[in-house]
């Protein structure tokens, strides 16, 4: 097995990636197939992308499923010129892992996670967690707390929302949102849709829309009724994108932010995801 440096701390490549060990127990299924299950897995944050991958040693990888890509991309993952496809009696999954170019990760194996273009696996776990859209960041926080600041949503001019008791969530590089109870807000103003989302650190989220004729984007309203347990506190809770609404924290209307959630509101429903 390589061996890599333990201390947790992050590392730059010639190439221009970060990685950084991880302690965690990662396991990666397509169907009832185990195609990777690492206790050395390394985080890998690509240039120009703000979410980490994940990269295994071989040892901890199926290889024998591995088949070398027929369509290699080309500019992919930092340059990678090295890609499989994954065959696990079904239709091959095309272009599903590859390995990075330089001495860094050597022996090393990544794999394209679920949901992203097709090409990835089922099902991921770190230790005895589902783990949905991307690894989690170790540098990345994500808290949620109860609060007894009074809270006002509008939508074009209505109260849709007035609370006393939110549960505010930070998290690292988003704005704060506020996660409110159901009695306290009016969902009679909105109807469900199907659409729904998921977060490595949230879990899967429901949506709801704004029933009248403003111009208010889709899926403005979600919540969380089975939260991963770290964010527990916002359970069954209602929450708002400010980006689309205008929302007064003790007697101070907030200026809506922009985000990247500013022009996914305005596109198809797949790209948002609830902050």
């Amino acid at each position: 097995m390589t061996t890599l440096p333990t201390a947790h701390s992050v590392r730059t490549t010639p190439e221009g990636f970060l990685w950084e060990p991880s302690d965690r127990w990662v396991r990666g299924v397509k169907g009832e197939v185990t195609v990777v299950d690492s206790r050395h897995p390394v985080l890998v944050w690509e240039p120009g992308l703000p979410v980490p991958q994940y990269a295994f040693p071989r040892e901890e990888v199926r290889e024998d499923l591995l088949r070398p890509a027929e369509h290699p991309p080309t500019g992919a993952h930092a340059g990678s010129r090295v890609f499989y496809d994954l065959d696990t009696g079904g239709e091959p999954l095309r272009n599903a892992a590859w390995t990075y170019p330089g001495r860094d990760l050597a022996g090393h194996i990544t794999f394209a996670w679920f949901q992203r273009r097709g090409a990835g696996l089922d099902h991921w776990y770190e230790e005895e967690e589902e783990i949905f859209v991307h690894p989690r960041d170790p540098h990345k926080r994500v808290d949620a707390l109860p609060s007894s600041r009074h809270v006002v949503v509008e939508i074009d001019g209505t109260v849709t929302a007035d609370t006393h008791r939110p549960v505010l969530l930070f998290e690292t590089g988003l704005p704060t949102r506020f996660y409110l109870p159901r009695e306290d807000v009016r969902l009679d103003l909105f109807e469900p849709t199907d659409h729904s989302s998921r977060c490595p650190y949230k879990g899967v989220a429901e949506y709801w829309s704004w029933r009248d004729d403003a111009d208010v984007p889709s899926n403005v309203l979600w919540s969380y009724p089975d939260p991963l347990p770290a964010v527990a506190a916002v359970r069954g809770l209602l929450a708002f994108y400010n980006e689309a609404v205008d929302i007064t924290v003790d007697g101070e209307r907030r200026t809506r932010p922009v985000t990247l959630f500013t022009w996914a509101l305005h596109s198809e429903p797949e790209a948002s995801r609830p902050g």
